[in-house]
């Protein structure tokens, strides 16, 4: 599970900002544990994630830890989601062509 800001429509896409924790869950749902707490820390420490954020983290935690528990929510069906498997005869997705960076002028003395 992956701890992220919520995304932001842009007029290039999408805006995402990942919140550095994730839970990493066995396939088969018996085990979990933390990732990059030591990073997620650090982006405390350094005010990158505020307050109201590091709230919300611990509610989501606690919330994702209550579905994993329960096998609900994305966990209802572990064996059917263990057993996916992109089908190869699907095209590769194609990203939009970049857009170019307006052009700076330098000010002149006029």
């Amino acid at each position: 599970m992956n701890f992220e800001r919520p995304t932001v429509r842009t007029g290039d896409g999408f805006d995402t900002f990942d919140l550095t924790v994730d839970v990493v869950v066995a396939p088969d749902l018996t085990s979990w544990q933390w990732k990059d707490e030591d990073e997620y820390a650090h982006v405390r420490r350094l005010g990158i994630v505020t307050d109201t954020e590091h709230q919300a983290v611990d509610a989501a935690r606690d919330q994702a830890l209550a579905m994993l528990e329960e096998r609900s929510g994305p966990f209802a069906d572990a064996a059917a989601w263990s057993a996916w498997r992109w089908n190869p005869t699907w095209p590769a997705p194609q990203l939009p062509r970049p857009t170019t960076a307006p052009q700076r002028v330098a000010p002149t003395d006029g």
